[in-house]
């Protein structure tokens, strides 16, 4: 019992091999973006600490080429 435990909490990357992670991906880039703006959490994302580090840098220069928004103007 304790093996299909373990088999069914098995977690895939979230980021398929083919996917670059670069600041004119806008489309990657949202999915790693809550609704108020704010970069999820790498457990969230479920990427390694690599990946991650690469998100946020992409994400801010995005924000800075004004292609992603700092925040939402939701109020």
């Amino acid at each position: 019992m304790n093996n299909l435990m373990r088999s069914s909490r098995r977690r895939f990357p979230s980021i398929r091999s083919e996917e670059i992670i670069d600041y004119k991906n806008i489309n990657l880039l949202r999915r790693f973006v809550s609704e108020q703006g704010k970069i999820l959490s790498r457990r969230m994302n479920r990427l390694t600490p690599k990946q991650q580090r690469l998100v946020v840098v992409a994400i801010k220069r995005a924000r800075i080429l004004a292609l992603l928004p700092f925040s939402s103007n939701e109020n």
